[in-house]
């Protein structure tokens, strides 16, 4: 388990690969792990933005 402050950096890792379109296999945390929870919650959203912004 990761401590607030990992979860928060994962998090935010997750946006910066989102915004720069990065693959989500890019995620460096293991699958059982609670970081890759908080990057994906980190990426998909920033990710979603990316893919909108590029649409209009």
């Amino acid at each position: 388990m990761g401590t607030r402050e990992e979860i928060a950096e994962a998090i935010l890792k997750g946006r910066t690969a989102g915004e720069t379109g990065q693959e989500p296999t890019a995620c460096p945390y293991p699958r059982d792990s609670i970081l890759r929870t908080a990057w994906v919650k980190g990426y998909a959203p920033a990710r979603r933005a990316r893919e909108s912004s590029a649409a209009d």
